[in-house]
């Protein structure tokens, strides 16, 4: 097809994923057609640098004909068998692979399809497990306000959005929220009891009220707290110091599992395999998918602890649960490709080289009224725009109709970055670029905000 035919298709018969097909109804939808390195070219032969890595996915950048050549010989070879009372070499090595990164005894992999499919595992692992253990009582689940954590409708009663679940309801029940870690909006989070200037002290509080709706429930009824290393609903939330390991406590304490979501934050995103890592905690379950393939190949990954595993070895026991695509041998192919160049480019190096520098580049546009914050880690950031910086007044919704999605998005992209403008929390640039990137790559995205974010203020 050619572009025309492509356009009139594409509107014709294909459904897009969280798409207001109406932005199209005069205008021309994107399509990309290849990618190479870090950039991502359209089927007018424009480019555009990749600053959110397809979608927190493409860790190793775009044509790595490598990782193809890996599909292609697996396919060969065996193209598809289940993981259902079988199994396969592919899976085998990934498997013990996936458990040789993961911190303590996180030796357990039960692959699925992607991120969503991982976090309804846990969840489902969770109430299963407690039912074997005598605690049958333990099935509810606490989660973090503002908080994504997928779309079935397991996963997204867990996530803290209302605006994306009010259409679906009603929802799985015994989901519960807490406060998140945005410490910029401290005051308004806490009610004024802290300002944001004690980081440990503010996320003792965070974590402390994990405590107060464990309790409010009864211990006895709640089975896991899911949450994301560094939260990426809102624009990156990182950990206050110490947040960790008091949740950790709690969750100890009163016999709650600790699920860390890290559909976007594992492999390589934060400079380390796993979130959990970088942050010195060891939950009891690790979600992932995303980076496992650099998109190369669909695949997720949850990850549990020899304990959970334990009811299940029991005869006459089993976790009776699984998907078609879990551990597909050409996605399995993949990612222990993926992993290899990892290992042969040191692209967690890379990442903790060169974050310090990525977080120098972006901050210098903290000098533009309109940017209120600019927060994250690893080659993961959200930069918070506001009306008023001294007053961190946040936009309207009518001004992010108009200015975040009716100028903003646009215009960078048509500028030459590809990224996202997000309002579910406060309006936010999310950047969550390839791992291979570096310097002048930063000063490309840092002048193409600083041009675009110049512009947006002047339709305030």
């Amino acid at each position: 097809m050619d572009h025309t035919a492509m356009q009139e298709s594409a509107k014709r018969h294909l459904w897009m994923h969280f798409t207001d097909h109406t932005r199209y109804a005069s205008a021309d939808i994107p399509i990309i057609v290849r990618g190479e390195g870090a950039y991502i070219y359209d089927d007018k032969g424009r480019r555009y640098l990749d600053g959110l890595a397809g979608l927190f996915v493409t860790q190793a950048g775009h044509g790595r004909t490598e990782l193809a050549e890996a599909a292609a010989a697996q396919a060969k070879e065996l193209a598809f068998h289940p993981l259902w009372s079988y199994a396969h070499p592919r899976a085998i090595e990934l498997a013990e692979r996936l458990a040789g990164h993961a911190p303590g005894d996180l030796n357990r992999v039960f692959f699925t399809s992607g991120g969503g499919e991982a976090v309804e595992s846990a969840w489902k692992l969770a109430k299963n497990y407690f039912k074997l253990v005598g605690k049958p009582m333990k099935h509810k689940v606490i989660s973090r306000a503002v908080a994504y954590h997928g779309t079935t409708h397991g996963a997204l009663s867990i996530t803290g959005l209302p605006g994306l679940k009010a259409q679906f309801e009603p929802l799985v029940p015994s989901t519960f929220r807490v406060p998140n870690t945005n410490i910029y909006r401290a005051p308004e989070i806490t009610g004024g009891l802290l300002d944001g200037s004690d980081p440990e002290a503010f996320g003792r509080w965070a974590a402390d009220q994990i405590e107060v709706a464990i309790l409010n429930e009864g211990a006895d009824t709640v089975a896991a707290v899911f949450l994301e290393p560094v939260q990426n609903a809102g624009g990156c939330f990182p950990p206050p110091p110490g947040y960790w390991q008091r949740v950790r406590e709690i969750c100890d304490r009163h016999d709650v599992l600790l699920v860390s979501d890290e559909v976007i934050c594992a492999y390589g995103r934060l400079g380390e395999m796993y979130g959990s890592t970088r942050y010195g905690y060891v939950p009891d379950i690790i979600t992932s998918a995303k980076g496992l393939t650099s998109g190369y190949a669909p695949m997720g990954a949850m990850i549990a602890s020899d304990r959970l595993m334990e009811p299940f070895l029991e005869s006459g026991e089993m976790f009776a649960h699984g998907y078609t695509w879990g551990g597909h041998p050409v996605g399995s192919a993949v990612a222990l490709a993926n992993l290899d160049l990892f290992e042969r480019e040191d692209l967690l190096g890379n990442v903790r080289r060169n974050e310090d520098a990525f977080r120098t580049t972006l901050e210098r546009l903290l000098d533009l009224p309109m940017v209120g914050d600019v927060r994250g880690a690893g080659y993961f950031y959200g930069i918070e725009l506001v009306k008023d910086r001294e007053s961190r007044t946040s936009l309207t919704h009518e001004e992010c109709e108009r200015i975040l999605y009716g100028f903003l998005s646009p215009a960078l992209y048509e500028a030459g970055l590809y990224c996202r403008a997000d309002d579910r929390g406060d309006p936010v640039i999310q950047l969550s670029p390839p791992l291979i990137i570096g310097q002048p790559e930063f000063d490309e995205i840092e002048s193409i905000l600083r041009d675009v974010i110049t512009r947006a203020q002047a339709l305030l």
